[in-house]
């Protein structure tokens, strides 16, 4: 095969322009390897024209670059890199690890639990669910408010329950205590405390203010609280509730430190005349601890007449420490329920005996007195 011609660039393959048929040694590179190169030609020299010398022209080389071949080093380079922008962690490994920690916080049933759950707030959504007259919604007493409160008896105030079984199985029954604490936590204590060991809701008699505050009234309700009046308590009692009922008041939960475990005045006897009427037992209930959770040293009456609160109280920790001071101390609590006192044995009419309501009402009070002052003595100390 004859060797082929060489056009420099730039002269549109016709040979005679630029540099004329001779190639430049950059063109001459451009053969391909082990082929003789041809012999240069000599170009026929050109007249110059006069004044000005003739021009030569080089070719300026171009480099023809290949694409790479397939498995090679850079086809490696842009499959590596089309995986890495799309990182990620595989689907498979993400619900195996959701599923394990399920099982650490829920226990091996927590699929049932979440079947449940999901069920319950399908119930919610469309109203399948129970409300009794007085607004009491057990399941979400049970299911929340009661599982929000054992953590704090259990493991914050170690709550130790003694003579549940004093407290009837069924039927009507008026649990009369002591109230403390500055706060009410006593009430909801005794509610998880009596649900834990005798499966029975308890259903407390509030005060007013209770029914005020725009959230605190709705839980009340659904918790089973109602209006301590007469004829609610008469009605939950004669339809075989379990009724609970702190007579002290806000005197009891709002007596300085100094006064503690001191029985104010237990009313007029209103919860006896209730019992007496409907004739189920009273059983008295003895709270140890709760008064040292917020120890009252103070009180702020012209705030709290402003506020329209029965007391705005000063511990040693609020408002000194602001929201931190609201954390009640970790005392240790006893719970004693006492005998029940029966209110069947007297005769029709009894409830409106002014000196036989006062008797009974005495003898629970001293009861209830009596039993703190046993309990003070058996315990170590405020807070084991």
């Amino acid at each position: 095969m004859a060797d082929a011609e060489i056009i420099p660039i730039g002269t549109r393959g016709r040979p005679g322009r630029g540099t004329g048929k001779q190639p430049s040694s950059a063109a001459r590179g451009l053969a391909p390897a082990g082929k003789a190169q041809s012999a240069p030609r000599k170009a026929p020299p050109r007249k110059a024209t006069a004044g000005r010398p003739a021009a030569t022209r080089v070719a300026a080389p171009v480099a023809v670059v290949e694409p790479p071949a397939l498995g090679t080093a850079g086809s490696d380079r842009s499959a590596t890199s089309a995986v890495d922008r799309h990182p990620g962690i595989p689907a498979g490994d993400l619900l195996a690890a959701f599923q394990h920690a399920a099982r650490e916080l829920f226990g091996d049933q927590w699929e049932p639990q979440l079947a449940q759950f999901l069920a319950f707030l399908r119930r919610r959504v469309t109203g399948d669910y129970l409300v009794d007259e007085y607004g009491f919604d057990q399941e979400v007493t049970q299911r929340f408010l009661m599982t929000a409160l054992r953590p704090i008896a259990e493991k914050w105030f170690r709550i130790e329950v003694r003579g549940a079984d004093n407290i009837p199985a069924e039927g009507g029954a008026l649990v009369v205590s002591n109230h403390s604490g500055t706060v009410p936590l006593d009430g909801l204590m005794t509610m998880v405390s009596i649900h834990d060991h005798t499966g029975r809701f308890l259903r407390p008699l509030g005060a007013d203010l209770v029914f005020r505050l725009p959230l605190v009234s709705t839980m009340a309700r659904k918790g089973g609280a109602t209006l301590a009046c007469t004829e609610d308590a008469e009605r939950m009692l004669g339809g075989g509730e379990l009724v609970g009922v702190w007579p002290e008041g806000f005197k009891g939960i709002g007596k300085p430190y100094a006064d503690r475990y001191k029985l104010q005045r237990f009313g007029r006897g209103g919860f006896v005349a209730s019992a007496l009427r409907t004739g189920v037992p009273i059983i008295p209930l003895s709270v140890v601890g709760a008064e040292e959770i917020y120890p009252l040293v103070g009180n702020i009456p012209s705030l709290a007449r402003l506020l329209g609160m029965p007391y705005i109280p000063i511990t040693p920790f609020f408002p000194l420490l602001g929201p931190l001071g609201m954390v009640p101390l970790p005392s240790k609590w006893l719970l004693e329920f006492g005998e029940p006192i029966r209110t069947d044995e007297f005769e029709a009419g009894a409830a409106d005996d002014p000196m036989l309501v006062f008797n009974v009402t005495d003898q629970v009070r001293e009861t209830i007195q009596q039993t703190l002052y046993s309990l003070l003595m058996k315990r170590q100390s405020v807070f084991r």
